[in-house]
C-alpha cells in the first residue's frame, strides 16, 4: 500500500510539472485552480477509476466531470499521462485549431465525459449521469469536482439537493477548497462557512481531507464507496496555485501573465524534489 500511495504521488507531481509546462508555454492562463488539483485526479486516474484509455467510451466506465472549469489543463495533463492522448498535444493547449480549449470539451478530447460550461453546470450534468447509471442499472460511480467559488451558484444546490433526494451512492464530489475565488477570498465575498454542515443538510455523507495528501484522498474515497442510500462530498482543504513559487497560495493566480523564467524555475523546483 504504501509504495502504491509513493507511486500516486509522483504521478500528482508529474500532472504538476507538466500543468506548469502547458501554461507556461502559452503564457497565460488559469494556473492557481489547476495547481490546487494533481492529487486528487492522480488518485482518480491512476487508481481508484474503472476506465481504458484504448477505449475511452468504454459504456461501463466511471465518469469523471471537472464542473470547476478554470481546472481544465490540469485534466489534460492527466488524461496524456495516462496515455488518452500524446503527450505532445498538450503544447497546443488554447491555441487555434486545438483538442485541448482552455475548458473541457468532450466534442475534442479523448477522455472528457463533459463539457465545462457555466459554473454550477457540470455538477448539475454528474448528478443527472449518477441518476442514469441508477436507472440503467449499471455498477459505475460518477466522480466531479467543484470549486468553492462556484458553490455559491444556485445550481450547485439544486442538484445537491435531487443528489440528496435520490439517494445517489453511486456520485462522489469533490469540493476544491482553497478558499479564494477569482479576486476576493471565499469568506470575504459570499461565505460557505459551515460548508460540511451545509452538505449534511442535503442528505450527503461529507468527508474533510487534506486535498494534497494522497493517502487521506484515497481513504476518503474507500469511505464513500462503502456508503450506501447518500452522495458523498469529499472536501479537499487546497492551496491555490500549490507548486508554482509565483502562484503559491495568491489570489492573483486565478488568470496570470507567466514568464519562460517563472515556469522553467518552477519546474526545475518540482523536478529537484524527485525521491
Amino acid at each position: 500500500m504504501q509504495k502504491k500511495l509513493q507511486e500516486i504521488t509522483e504521478k500528482a507531481r508529474q500532472i504538476r510539472i507538466e500543468t506548469i509546462k502547458c501554461i507556461g508555454k502559452l503564457g497565460v492562463g488559469h494556473i492557481g485552480g489547476s495547481l490546487s488539483l494533481p492529487e486528487v485526479l492522480a488518485v482518480l486516474y491512476f487508481d481508484k477509476m474503472k476506465i481504458d484509455p484504448a477505449n475511452p467510451k468504454m459504456e461501463d466506465r466511471d465518469r469523471f466531470v471537472l464542473s470547476k472549469g478554470h481546472g481544465g489543463p490540469a485534466v489534460y495533463a492527466t488524461l496524456a499521462l495516462r496515455g488518452f492522448f500524446g503527450m505532445d498535444w498538450l503544447e497546443t493547449l488554447n491555441r487555434p485549431n486545438t483538442n485541448l480549449p482552455s475548458h473541457c470539451d468532450m466534442q475534442k478530447t479523448p477522455g472528457v465525459d463533459m463539457t465545462t460550461g457555466s459554473l454550477g453546470q457540470g455538477f448539475s450534468a454528474a448528478t443527472g449521469m449518477a441518476l442514469a447509471a441508477k436507472l440503467d442499472k449499471k455498477n459505475l460511480y460518477v466522480y466531479t469536482i467543484i470549486g468553492d467559488g462556484e458553490s455559491q451558484e444556485g445550481q450547485i444546490w439544486e442538484a445537491a439537493m435531487l443528489a440528496g433526494s435520490r439517494r445517489l451512492d453511486n456520485l462522489i464530489a469533490f469540493t476544491d477548497y482553497n478558499k479564494m475565488e477569482l479576486d476576493n477570498y471565499i469568506e470575504d465575498e459570499n461565505g460557505l462557512y459551515p460548508l460540511d454542515e451545509k452538505w449534511r443538510s442535503f442528505g450527503w455523507y461529507v468527508q474533510s481531507v487534506d486535498g494534497h495528501d494522497v493517502a487521506q484522498i484515497t481513504h476518503a474515497i474507500d469511505n464513500a464507496q462503502k456508503v450506501k442510500g447518500r452522495p458523498s462530498m469529499i472536501l479537499l482543504n487546497t492551496i491555490k496555485g500549490k507548486g508554482a513559487f509565483f502562484a503559491d497560495n495568491l489570489l492573483a493566480s486565478h488568470n496570470m501573465t507567466i514568464t519562460e523564467e517563472m515556469w522553467k524555475k518552477a519546474v526545475e523546483q518540482l523536478e529537484g524534489e524527485e525521491a
